[in-house]
């Protein structure tokens, strides 16, 4: 069963252009709000892993960092 959403506290104005967005369309001011929403999320690109990695690094870039090599040594020294 398809989700509902609710969307409240919209000005009048907007309220105005959608509907009259929805006449000239052939919609219900309804329709036309899921027509928009599904759009606008259509052409929203999910970011790569390496995307999202680099802004990891780019957000961690001061800080200091210890080697893998270095944790392996300390973590196989505690066994």
């Amino acid at each position: 069963m398809p989700g509902s959403l609710q969307v409240r506290n919209l000005d009048d104005d907007t309220i105005q252009r959608l509907k009259a967005r929805a006449a000239r369309h052939g919609r219900s001011a309804e329709a036309e709000h899921r027509e928009i929403l599904r759009h606008a999320l259509s052409a929203e690109i999910d970011p790569s892993f390496a995307d999202l990695a680099a802004r990891l690094r780019a957000m961690s870039g001061e800080r200091a960092h210890t080697p893998a090599e270095e944790l392996q040594r300390e973590g196989r020294g505690e066994r």
